[in-house]
């Protein structure tokens, strides 16, 4: 697809490194500690998304309350396994390999799954089960890391690696996680390397995306951050067919966005008229 644009590149999508890590480590230590748990687990890829998570997560916990999980499947890389181990190293928390393998490959066979997308979603969904299977051994929070770019363009597996308790990226863009793990101290491997599911072999999340983390962000900031028009951001120098390509897909993965909907009966409905905290005992 074509993504060229002309627009100056700017700081709209520059973060203020400190502020932000106080408010994601202050947004996880609140949300557990006022759940009633004082533990996390986290499922690491070897990616940055979850390194990022991690390392946020032992910030604001402490490494003896943060517990990881290393799911790899088969046809995972190498590089992946041994990035997610670098993680564990660096921080020195204590975590486990569960190889997914033996558990997807029969439903698989029985269903006659080929397609690497359907296999993907089986994968995601499975690590999703041991991940919560941990945290009640743990009696610890599942703790997100999908980004909002993932979740603008609704590139994840619902149940699967959008699950979780609480998400502390849910509001960075990959442009913006890039910029935090930097200023955290990730190491730069991690950083540089390409991002990928590792779903399949080759899989990269821009080749199978179409475009760039840092043309979408840009175009995603503009459209949804500022509320520009298809007529501003034509002006600006996005290309027309990229513009429509990015709404018709925010557009379309709404329903991954929310919980799922319940049809209103009665005059309070859980997650339309029940929602706070100040509802309780009431």
């Amino acid at each position: 697809m074509e993504t060229t644009t002309h627009v100056e590149a700017g700081n709209e999508l520059h973060l203020n490194t400190g502020f932000v890590r106080k408010m994601l480590v202050d947004f996880i230590r609140d949300q557990i500690l006022n759940a009633g748990f004082s533990k996390a687990v986290v499922g690491l890829s070897g990616g940055i998304d979850s390194a990022l998570s991690t390392y946020l997560a032992v910030e604001a916990l402490g490494k003896e309350n943060v517990f990881a999980v290393l799911m790899p499947y088969k046809t995972s890389s190498p590089e992946s396994r041994a990035d997610a181990e670098l993680v564990v190293k660096e921080l020195g928390i204590a975590s486990e390999v569960v190889d997914i393998t033996p558990m997807v490959d029969p439903f698989f066979a029985d269903a006659k799954a080929s397609e690497n997308v359907r296999k993907g979603n089986v994968m995601a969904r499975m690590r999703m089960i041991v991940l919560y299977d941990r945290s009640l051994e743990h009696q610890a929070l599942v703790v997100g890391t999908s980004n909002k770019t993932e979740t603008m363009l609704g590139y994840g597996t619902l149940f699967g690696d959008m699950a979780s308790a609480l998400n502390p990226l849910g509001d960075l863009y990959k442009t913006q996680v890039w910029q935090l793990a930097e200023a955290i101290g990730i190491p730069r491997k991690i950083i540089e390397k390409k991002p990928t599911a590792d779903l399949w072999q080759n899989q990269t999340d821009e080749g199978e995306l179409g475009f760039t983390y840092k043309t979408v962000d840009r175009l995603l900031y503009y459209m949804v951050d500022e509320r520009r028009s298809e007529t501003e951001l034509l002006a600006m120098g996005f290309n027309k067919a990229f513009i429509r390509e990015v709404k018709r897909r925010l557009m379309q993965n709404q329903f991954k966005r929310r919980p799922p909907l319940i049809a209103k009966i009665s005059q309070r409905t859980v997650n339309v008229d029940f929602r706070y905290v100040r509802d309780w005992g009431i």
